[in-house]
């Protein structure tokens, strides 16, 4: 055998081991590539929190992961390539955390979840995995969690207080229960409603028929309710669909803000120019529904079922009367990302503190069977005080939504608003008149009586 056969026999023995040990290379380089887990979160949010301390866990377990986390509540370019990746896998924004791994998606977190990530990650050390935020998020901006910032990420999450017998409370949670709980309160005093319930309760009384009161009351609050419910759970759902657009934010802004301007004008100039309040074209309808319900001997099924159609075609008339804060409350709740379970306990908590002052009036009538009129002088305070806490939330969502994440932040909002229109009545109604200084047609009409009385 010559030398030139030995040398092309060597070749070819050689050429399925020179194939192994590339295999090999190339199956080492595919073992040591890292993971990438994007994860898109909001300040505030306790699910995200949670999972961030898991995936920080997770890396020490395997350094070979890398953790990209994009914060998406107060960020425009975040928001961008989170709405980006899930239009990579067509999906529509509904919440966060969510959380990409290879061609996987989570959204939410949970025990479950947990553990299928960790199962996802250690699948794609042994076999491989793509990074889906190539070609999507640019190099310069993919932020990767290390060890020495975990914990400053974490803490612009913690948001939380141990409390003997009630445990860990999320502070974030405990916020948005006193915005709607304030919130509610105020819209609970809306002018245009207490009107309609007065005059309403006004006339039943007269058939001296507690029965009668109590039932048409009960029916005509329920109906009421149950109309604006529905109309909360619209703008609810309609909020939710687009909380990650910013512009949104801006536009619900900018309409609660003349929804504040036009409220707060109606306490000088009542009914002049725009106004939020009840038509007059609409009350004398009002007025024959009324008396309509109150004639003849109506069975109880036709009392209700007549009282039932009064009451939701009272209430859409309303609702331009009626809608500015629940408008404000439903964009500050759906940008929350709040889950399905806790809008319903919040909306609970609205509507209960919303009908409070209603069912106050309601049950003093059917006691005593006798009711107060509700008189322009009583709407204009309510109309100013509703103004300004409207106005308020307009500037703050304007220049930094955040404020309301914190307890801290939302009774400082809040505190504000009321100190302002307390000192806007007494500037009003006290100061300026005291130096001759008459604002609107109210203090005019005092003025012109003043007068008359010194003639």
């Amino acid at each position: 055998m010559d030398v030139r056969t030995k040398l092309l026999l060597l070749i070819v023995l050689l050429i399925p081991l020179l194939g192994f040990h590339a295999g090999l290379s190339q199956a080492q380089n595919v073992l040591s590539d890292p993971v990438a887990i994007y994860i898109f979160w909001g300040e505030g949010c306790p699910y995200c929190k949670a999972e961030l301390e898991f995936l920080t866990e997770l890396k020490e377990a395997y350094p070979q992961i890398i953790i990209r986390e994009y914060e998406v509540y107060h960020s425009e370019p975040n928001r961008r390539y989170f709405i980006q990746m899930l239009a990579e896998h067509n999906l529509e924004p509904s919440g966060v955390p969510t959380t990409f791994i290879n061609n996987r998606y989570w959204i939410g977190f949970s025990q479950n979840v947990a553990g299928q990530i960790e199962q996802t990650v250690a699948a794609c050390l042994k076999t491989g995995c793509i990074d889906p935020g190539v070609g999507i998020i640019p190099i310069d901006d993919q932020i990767e969690i290390l060890a020495n910032d975990t914990d400053a990420t974490l803490a612009s999450v913690e948001n939380t207080i141990t409390l003997p017998l009630f445990g860990v409370i999320s502070l974030d949670g405990l916020s948005l229960g006193v915005s709607t709980a304030l919130i509610a309160f105020v819209d609970g005093f809306n002018p245009c409603s207490l009107w309609v319930l007065s005059l309403l309760l006004g006339m039943i009384i007269h058939s001296r028929s507690r029965r009668k009161t109590f039932i048409v009351g009960i029916t005509f609050l329920t109906a009421a309710a149950a109309v604006y419910i529905m109309f909360i759970v619209g703008l609810f759902s309609i909020f939710s669909f687009v909380s990650f657009i910013g512009w949104i934010q801006v536009v619900v802004a900018l309409i609660a803000l003349a929804f504040a301007l036009i409220n707060i004008k109606d306490y000088f100039w009542f009914k002049e120019g725009v106004t939020l309040t009840i038509a007059d074209k609409h009350k004398p309808k009002i007025y024959r529904d009324m008396r309509g319900l109150l004639a003849g001997d109506k069975s109880t099924p036709a009392l209700i079922a007549a009282t039932v159609v009064m009451a939701s075609g009272i209430t859409l008339v309303e609702l331009p009367c009626t809608s500015g804060l629940p408008v404000l409350w439903t964009n500050i709740i759906a940008a929350h990302e709040v889950s399905p379970l806790s809008f319903v306990l919040l909306l609970g908590l609205y509507m209960l503190i919303f009908l409070a002052d209603e069912l106050i009036v309601f049950g003093s009538v059917v006691l005593t069977l006798k009711a107060s009129k509700f008189e322009e002088k009583q709407g204009r305070i309510l109309k100013l005080i509703g103004g300004i806490l409207m106005l308020v939330l307009a500037f703050v969502l304007l220049i930094d939504p955040s404020i309301l994440n914190s307890l801290t932040g939302t009774l400082l909002v809040f505190g504000v608003a009321f100190i302002a229109a307390a000192f806007t009545l007494l500037l009003h109604r006290r100061i300026l008149p005291n130096y001759g200084i008459y604002i609107g047609t109210e203090n005019l009409r005092n003025r012109q009586r003043v007068h008359a009385g010194k003639r």
